[in-house]
């Protein structure tokens, strides 16, 4: 009787190890049905980011200004890195520049242009064409002055400034550096500029005036007309 009594409560002392084991397995399937489920729901995030990119997907003008390739002199050799410097733009109204570093060259390209577009900002334009008024910027040692200019006057502007106007979109307008030749500070001095601009109805929207009243003040003889014509 002690025999069968000691295998009676061993084999009910079993059961219930039996049955976690059997439940450790079950928590084991569901986790792979939870693994199935995440990775459904990282598919799906992957197609909105797609779709979000589509969505946002526009023409934009991309121009490399600067290229500069740096060195380091390791064991075994030199190890080279790249420092591009980009402008972008919609032709619209809208500017950005951006910097970035790679070991590659179109590496580096495609860092400074996501760096731009996250760095965009709108510049008022006259017409569409050109600036509402002049302006001036300093970065550093250099200096840049802006002027509107006439129908057919063209882009007069060095190599880093007519690739910020072209983005831009401005056809006609007058710009002149002094101070320094590098690239970042041209840029940067120019931005400042640009940064400045404002146009006669954000001006009037300010003051709680009409945009013709501020035009008449000049002495300007077609006031109306020419509010009439200011989009921005």
């Amino acid at each position: 009787m002690a025999d069968e009594t000691e295998i009676q409560a061993g084999a009910e002392a079993g059961q219930p190890e039996g049955g976690e084991r059997r439940g450790r397995g079950g928590r084991g399937r569901g986790g792979g049905d939870r693994g199935g489920r995440g990775r459904d729901g990282n598919r799906g995030r992957r197609d909105d980011r797609g779709a979000r990119g589509e969505e946002a997907g526009e023409e934009l003008i991309e121009k490399l200004v600067h290229i500069n390739r740096v060195s380091k002199t390791v064991k075994g050799g030199k190890r080279f890195g790249f420092a591009a410097l980009v402008v972008v733009g919609d032709g619209k109204g809208r500017v950005g520049f951006g910097h970035g570093k790679a070991r590659e060259v179109p590496e580096a390209i495609s860092k400074a242009t996501a760096s731009a577009k996250k760095k965009m900002i709108r510049v008022p334009l006259r017409e569409g064409r050109t600036l509402h008024h002049d302006g001036a910027g300093h970065f550093g040692a250099g200096r840049v002055t802006l002027r509107s200019a006439p129908q057919g006057t063209g882009i007069i502007a060095g190599g880093p400034m007519r690739a910020v106007f072209e983005s831009l979109g401005v056809a006609d307008v007058v710009t002149k550096s002094v101070g320094t030749s590098n690239p970042y500070n041209m840029i940067r001095a120019t931005f400042e500029a640009l940064g400045e601009q404002t146009s006669p109805k954000s001006v009037a929207q300010r003051r709680g005036k009409k945009i013709a009243d501020l035009l008449g003040r000049g002495g300007s003889q077609t006031a109306e007309a020419d509010a009439a014509a200011i989009t921005e």
